[in-house]
């Protein structure tokens, strides 16, 4: 009894392993196959609205008819995003990546205005850029710290904008694009105050409003929405990086799934959907990036 019991589980286990690795292996072909293509969405500023729609939501629903797959919107947040997408956890120690445990792979992409950051790139491939971004040094209107005068030397402006920080605390988010350790701001002197309540980033300008910190920082698509949201009661500092890029991640064993929809994002933006999308959910950023959107390409 014994010998069968320990063959069963030698057989269960070598079962969990080759599903395990079909999971990781996900690509074009599987998708197809499966008939149906998983998009793993935070909600956050207008890239996942969480009421069904979006600019990320429209852009891969986009994709599933390319494909010819039906479309599936799986939630998900920034603490578990690449986990969802893997199957496994990203432990990130300084600038090394490493991949533990194993967990169900729920996603076959991340489209969420997911910032390109080199960290990233080590376990992940990213599409063409979909977005422009940048991050932003935010304040309480009331606060005394004025905003940088700005040049035409960006380094400059970022240089003068982390100087300031200082002494003071700053609300910041780990493992996003906010973690101050993406932009040098640790061991400088600034008070960084993690935010724990959750992992969405919606909630960072309510936390400053409610004195979590004198400081916090924004993204630019996000920071155009809250300027709207909450008119009068924050400002714009200055810059705390320089200009970002936005695109879809997929896994390193998914490389024909990422090339088909390079391939879509070159038609999508060719044929002016994809100038709409914009339009529609980020009025007024062009003149932010003029440089960005007026490539077709």
């Amino acid at each position: 009894m014994n010998r069968l019991h320990r063959w069963y589980r030698a057989l269960a286990a070598l079962g969990v392993a080759l599903c395990a690795t079909a999971a990781l292996a996900a690509d074009l072909a599987e998708v197809r196959a499966r008939g149906e293509l998983r998009h793993l969405g935070i909600r956050y500023a207008n890239f996942v609205t969480g009421a069904g729609d979006g600019f990320e939501v429209e852009l891969v629903q986009g994709f599933a008819r390319h494909l010819g797959v039906r479309y599936t919107l799986v939630p998900t947040d920034f603490a578990h995003v690449m986990r969802d997408l893997l199957g496994q956890d990203v432990v990130r120690q300084g600038g090394q990546v490493t991949l533990r445990g194993r967990h169900p792979v729920k996603g076959d992409l991340i489209a969420t205005g997911f910032t390109v950051l080199p960290w990233r790139e080590q376990v992940l491939l990213y599409s063409a850029p979909t977005f422009p971004s940048q991050v932003l040094l935010v304040a309480r209107a009331e606060s005394l710290q004025r905003p940088i005068k700005g040049s035409d030397d960006l380094a400059a402006d970022i240089a003068q904008t982390q100087a300031l920080l200082v002494g003071h605390s700053l609300l910041v988010m780990e493992g996003t694009c906010l973690d101050p350790a993406n932009y040098g701001l640790k061991g400088k002197g600034i008070q960084l105050r993690p935010y724990l309540q959750s992992s969405n980033l919606n909630e960072m300008v309510p936390a400053l409003l409610n004195g979590d910190a004198e400081f916090t920082l924004l993204d630019v698509p996000d920071a155009i929405l809250d300027l709207q949201k909450w008119a009068g009661r924050i400002k714009i500092i200055g810059p705390v990086s320089e200009e970002q890029r936005l695109a879809t991640a997929f896994p390193r064993s998914s490389p024909e799934l990422r090339r088909a929809f390079d391939e879509y994002l070159v038609q999508f933006k060719a044929d002016g959907r994809y100038d709409k999308l914009v339009d529609k959910y980020f009025p007024g950023i062009r003149r932010y990036f003029p440089a960005f959107f007026a490539r077709k390409g």
